[in-house]
């Protein structure tokens, strides 16, 4: 049962129930550590802080948000740990998230963000440990749309 195997993972909320749920649903619930539920609507530049405390990203900020150049993006002006300052044009919550991972791999302790996908009109992610993505992964449980990305090594271990 999926939510018996979560919980030895150490990364569900509460009991396992005794009817069967879903990922989405157990993120939709509150019921994953590190699980989200973003509305639909919401921005990119409103969905930076609580991803990078989920996914404890050390040393972010957002210093500046803009309009993109194409339609339908927003332009992110990020500083980093170091200091210097990145210029992002993403599209949507899943453009923010494709970003933050590939900051991700460069801090291995972070917990990269899987993008579950959507339910009850929330945009479901969850950000967890590596070791737990890639059981699921391995285990067939964590269908993510992001699954690819979410697999590949942190940066210097390719």
């Amino acid at each position: 049962m999926l939510e018996t195997r979560l919980k030895a993972l150490g990364v569900l909320k509460g009991r396992p129930a005794k009817k069967p749920r879903s990922l989405l649903k157990l993120c939709n619930a509150g019921r994953l550590h590190g699980g989200l539920s973003v509305a639909l609507d919401v921005t990119p530049d409103e969905a930076f802080s609580p991803l990078i405390h989920a996914m404890e990203l050390a040393g972010l900020r957002l210093v500046d948000v803009r309009k993109g150049l194409e339609p339908g993006a927003t332009r992110l002006d990020v500083r980093l740990h170091d200091g210097t300052i990145e210029k992002w044009e993403v599209h949507g919550v899943e453009g923010l998230v494709h970003n933050l991972n590939d900051l991700c791999r460069l801090q291995p302790e972070a917990s990269p963000c899987a993008v579950l996908g959507e339910w009850e009109d929330m945009l479901q992610l969850w950000c967890a440990p590596r070791d737990v993505l890639a059981a699921g992964a391995a285990e067939r449980w964590l269908d993510a749309r992001n699954l690819t990305a979410l697999l590949a090594p942190p940066a210097g271990f390719e």
